[in-house]
């Protein structure tokens, strides 16, 4: 018989005795998800039908909207449209079970930069005004002339940075104009004015100056009505010509 001790046999654990694995970390709340320009414009939407429903004061709409276009997440959004119809009717339709596909959210549309690098560069004359504008003048200057512009949004975003440079921006003078920004060892200024009419067109000027300027201006005698008419009056004169014919 051999005495000798033989080495027991290496046995594995249970299944039920393996270590658990380590959950998978929860999911941020909608709140918390930083928000898109689409759910911006989403609301800065809402807020114009507010403002044309009489719901919100000129005063209480151009608030909420400078707000809404500085908010970072979604949670920051909501609370510009908290105490309107529109929050109300997306929480029952949250609610309750879906009857229909929800809406797609507004398209965002696409950046209209414009870039100035040991040069010059400029918006003017007749082009259609984007819903948003980068401007950047790095030992530059750039010029954004909106005084003759088609005006497809209501609401147009400026976003300017100028390093050893110069941004200047104008504007027809019966739109409202707003500014938020700085500048460092440079000059950030904004003539800000209000339209008579609630629903004029608003352009929002939000930047930085270093070691630079950023200005926004009213072109004086410059008025988005008058360049309306003048180009009714001339699809008007093309088509009596094209008539006579």
């Amino acid at each position: 018989m051999d005495l000798q001790k033989q080495p027991a046999p290496a046995t594995t654990p249970p299944a039920s005795a393996a270590t658990p694995a380590a959950p998978a970390p929860a999911p941020a709340p909608a709140a918390e998800l930083r928000a898109s320009d689409a759910d911006r414009d989403r609301i800065a939407d809402i807020l114009r039908e507010a403002l044309a429903e009489g719901r919100l004061s000129p005063e209480e709409h151009s608030e909420r909207v400078t707000g809404a276009l500085a908010a970072k997440t979604v949670g920051e959004l909501d609370a510009f449209i908290r105490d309107l119809p529109a929050a109300h009717a997306r929480r029952a339709t949250t609610a309750g079970p879906p009857s229909r596909p929800a809406p797609a959210p507004l398209p965002a549309g696409p950046y209209d930069n414009v870039v100035a690098v040991f040069s010059s560069a400029a918006r003017r004359g007749r082009w259609r005004a984007g819903r948003r504008i980068h401007a950047y003048a790095i030992f530059g200057s750039v010029e954004i002339d909106l005084s003759e512009a088609l005006f497809e949004y209501q609401h147009i975003v400026i976003k300017a940075f100028s390093l050893f440079g110069s941004v200047e921006v104008y504007v027809p003078e019966n739109v409202s104009l707003r500014g938020t920004g700085g500048g460092v060892l440079g000059s950030f200024e904004v003539d800000t004015m209000d339209a008579p009419e609630p629903d004029a067109p608003v352009v929002y000027l939000d930047g930085w100056a270093v070691l630079g300027s950023v200005e926004g201006r009213p072109r004086r005698g410059r008025l988005v009505a008058d360049i309306l008419d003048r180009v009714h009056r001339k699809v008007d004169r093309s088509l009596r010509r094209h008539l006579d014919r």
